[in-house]
């Protein structure tokens, strides 16, 4: 008997050393793609990465299924995995839920805030006016974290989940939506004006304000997109 417990002792904790080893090799690759290391449309080389993290292919492949079920990879059987290209149309697909889960996360945020996170989000907007104009990278950043952040405040893990999935997804897209430097104090004051709705504890206005700032960004990116597309027949 000691023995049949040593060894399934052996075996859960090879299982959990296992899992862990997966978790660790999917969130590095996700954030070599997510950082552009891995660009969209490269193919993932196995012997490189299995020596860069020092592990089997084994735990590699599980995270190949694990990177590809969330979207960011592909994979051909007996041809290997490819970063995955998003196209401009489902670009626009998952703007649009996008901007539901916004509109639906500030609603939320409104009937809960608190004074602190009001703190956050208004150092966050501050932040924002203090961009340099051409910094447009940064504002990017910020944009990106302020957003997150009203998700996250709801509390609604669920929400979270379903709104960073879609994130990892858009920034999967080849032509990031980048405001045009001009374009920064008035989406500074967008973000201000969306914190005043939720510091009055509008629901329905801040719902309406967040749908159509997220829908603006849509339209940008569809406008830029059809322009590249243009210059690339040319």
């Amino acid at each position: 008997m000691p023995t049949l417990l040593s060894h399934s002792a052996g075996n859960a904790l090879a299982l959990v050393q296992s899992t862990s080893l997966t978790r660790l090799v999917v969130e590095s690759i996700e954030e070599m793609i997510l950082a552009g290391e891995l660009l969209p449309g490269t193919k993932l080389n196995e012997i490189a990465l299995a020596q860069r993290f020092g592990t089997s292919r084994g735990p590699l492949r599980e995270a190949f299924r694990s990177l590809e079920e969330s979207g960011l990879i592909r994979q051909e059987k007996n041809r290997g995995a490819w970063v995955r290209e998003i196209k401009l149309s489902e670009a626009a697909d998952i703007y649009d839920v996008r901007a539901g889960l916004d509109a639906c996360a500030g609603r939320l945020l409104a009937a809960r805030i608190t004074p602190d996170q009001l703190r956050t989000l208004r150092d966050m907007t501050e932040a924002m006016r203090n961009v340099q104009p051409d910094d447009v990278a940064r504002f990017h950043e910020l944009n990106l974290s302020f957003h997150d952040c009203i998700v996250a405040m709801t509390g609604n893990t669920i929400l979270t989940g379903h709104y960073r999935k879609l994130c990892k997804l858009l920034a999967l897209f080849r032509r990031r939506n980048l405001l045009a430097p001009m374009a920064i104090p008035r989406f500074a004051e967008e973000h201000s004006a969306i914190v005043d709705l939720l510091e009055a504890r509008d629901g329905l206005g801040v719902y309406e304000a967040l749908f159509a700032h997220a829908q603006g960004g849509r339209q940008r990116m569809l406008r830029d997109g059809e322009l590249a597309d243009s210059a690339d027949a040319t």
